[in-house]
C-alpha cells in the first residue's frame, strides 16, 4: 500500500469517527421519534414535509402492520416503474428534449426503469445521447432519491421490527419515505 493510500485511508477513518455519531443521532431522531416531534431543520424542511403529507393524504400518526408496509412499498415501486417506463418510452414527445431524442425501445425502457427503481442503476445506453433532459431530471434523478429513501425505509422498518417484538406495527412506509427524502437526502 502506498503512503498516499494509507493517508487517504486514515483521513477516511478520521472523517467517519467524527461524522458517524452526530449523523447517527440525527437519523435516529428522524425515524425514531414521535410523528409530531420537532426536528432539526423544521423551519426549512417542515413545511415541505407537511405539504407532501397533506398532498398524499398521509396521516403521520397512523402506523402499519408489516404486511401493509410491504404492500405500500410494492405499490410505490410498481407505480414508479410504470411512470419511469412511460417517461422513457414517450421522451420524444415530452418537453426538455432539445436534441430530439426519441423514445427508448420497450426492453431498454423496462430494464432502465426497473434498475433505477431498485436502486441498481444499471445502464445499457449512452447517457445524454439516449436520454432527454426531461427523462434524466424527472425520471432518473427522481428515482435516485426516492429509491434510496425506499431502501432506507425498509432498513428502518426492519430495525423497528426487531426492537418492537411485542408490537404489531412497524411504522408507516409513506412517512418513512417522506422523511427519508425531505429530512435526510435533500439536505
Amino acid at each position: 500500500m502506498s503512503p498516499t493510500a494509507i493517508l487517504q485511508l486514515g483521513v477516511l477513518v478520521v472523517a467517519l469517527v467524527i461524522t458517524v455519531p452526530p449523523l447517527g443521532r440525527y437519523v435516529a431522531r428522524i425515524f425514531g421519534g414521535p410523528p409530531d416531534e420537532a426536528l432539526p431543520g423544521d423551519a426549512v424542511f417542515g413545511p415541505l414535509a407537511r405539504a407532501l403529507s397533506r398532498l398524499a393524504h398521509i396521516d403521520p400518526r397512523r402506523e402499519q402492520r408489516w404486511s401493509t408496509y410491504v404492500r405500500s412499498l410494492l405499490a410505490f415501486s410498481v407505480v414508479s416503474v410504470l411512470t419511469l417506463y412511460a417517461i422513457l418510452r414517450l421522451q420524444g414527445s415530452l418537453p426538455l428534449n432539445p436534441d430530439g431524442v426519441g423514445g427508448l425501445d420497450p426492453h431498454l425502457a423496462f430494464n432502465t426503469a426497473v434498475s433505477f427503481v431498485t436502486n441498481t442503476n444499471w445502464q445499457s445506453y449512452a447517457g445524454e445521447a439516449t436520454m432527454s433532459q426531461f427523462s434524466q431530471m424527472a425520471g432518473l434523478a427522481v428515482q435516485n432519491f426516492v429509491s434510496a429513501a425506499a431502501g432506507l425505509a425498509i432498513a428502518v422498518a426492519l430495525i423497528r421490527g426487531i426492537t418492537r417484538r411485542r408490537r404489531t406495527t412497524i411504522g408507516n412506509f409513506w412517512v418513512d419515505l417522506t422523511r427519508g427524502v425531505v429530512r435526510l437526502l435533500l439536505p
